[in-house]
């Protein structure tokens, strides 16, 4: 499993955001105090406090290398 801080602070990128993770097979969690969510859910993440970093769990046991690079806009540095 692979954990990130990301931002999803609009609208507009919660859409990309959702976009971009629904084109792979890996499950995701957006982890904000003590909510877990799928990261798939657009109805979910609007249920979370998108004015703080969330974090992103990435359960995948291969090489997420192209992964990381679709989610960059989103993580927090």
């Amino acid at each position: 499993m692979t954990q990130v801080e990301i931002s999803l602070n609009s609208i507009d990128k919660v859409k990309s955001f959702v976009n971009t993770v629904t084109r792979y097979d890996y499950d995701f969690d957006l982890v904000s105090g003590r909510y877990v969510i799928d990261a798939k859910s657009i109805m979910g993440i609007f249920s979370l406090d998108l004015s703080r970093s969330i974090t992103l769990n990435i359960h995948a046991d291969e090489d997420i290398d192209e992964l990381m690079e679709a989610l960059a806009p989103y993580i927090v540095k």
